[in-house]
């Protein structure tokens, strides 16, 4: 079985949430990066899977999980670095060396001790959601979603009409958001619903249009769809669950 090619254009986190290819070219992979890639072949990665396949990866190291380890992983060290204390949290990106380095650990499930820029893992959240191989709102419900993007009753209808994961996964984002939104913690991040909506939109929904002014128009209609989840949608079910 060959293994997969490790000298992959250096990549920057962009305000999207997604990962941008910069001018340089090829970036030489370090000795870590080369053992990452011999292991994946036998070690599928959690990043660019589907949800499915993420909780059977985890399900010998954490069987009781409902929700994928990553996620709320990553999740607790944005609020222990004090992400919601933190200005441009999920619109500055992290630096990228260190969010590629902990990709690499994340994939070996560890979070290394020491971090310190919630920026880092903040970036790192934004790309495994833009990654999973289907969005986290799967493609079928994409119109529901842009038709109803100014409808609290109906967006929410839509997230319980999704599949288990995809509603348990999206609950625990908007949950997860929905701490950022607190008036004390906007005054000093200056991420609003309507910053936060502006970023994550692109994570959850994925237009399949190739006409630019389609995108154009349902990328506003996508992130009025995010803005009323966090400001509507209720959550309180999601507490405990991991």
């Amino acid at each position: 079985m060959p293994v997969p090619a490790v000298g992959t254009p250096a990549a920057a986190p962009d305000d999207a949430g997604g990962l941008s290819c910069l001018s340089q070219g090829l970036k030489k992979p370090n000795i870590e990066e080369i053992r990452h890639a011999k292991n994946a072949v036998f070690n599928p990665s959690m990043f660019g899977s589907s949800l499915q396949d993420i909780i059977n990866m985890q399900k010998e190291r954490y069987p009781d999980r409902q929700l994928p380890w990553v996620q709320t992983r990553l999740s607790e060290e944005v609020l222990a670095l004090n992400g919601d204390q933190t200005e441009g949290i999920f619109r500055v990106p992290g630096d990228i060396d260190e969010v590629n380095a902990l990709k690499l650990q994340v994939d070996q499930w560890k979070i290394p001790t020491g971090l310190e820029d919630p920026h880092v893992p903040a970036s790192l959240l934004k790309l495994w959601y833009r990654e999973l191989e289907e969005p986290l709102i799967p493609h079928e419900f994409y119109e529901q979603c842009i038709t109803h993007y100014e409808n609290p009753e109906a967006a929410i209808a839509v997230v319980h009409s999704l599949p288990r994961i995809n509603k348990m996964v999206l609950c625990y984002l908007i949950r997860f958001l929905q701490v950022f939104v607190q008036p004390a913690n906007v005054a000093v991040t200056k991420m609003d619903v309507n910053n936060l909506a502006m970023v994550m939109a692109p994570n959850c929904l994925r237009c399949q249009s190739d006409d630019p002014r389609i995108i154009f128009e349902n990328t506003r209609k996508e992130m009025s769809f995010i803005r009323v989840l966090i400001q509507h949608l209720d959550t309180s079910f999601m507490e405990g669950v991991l």
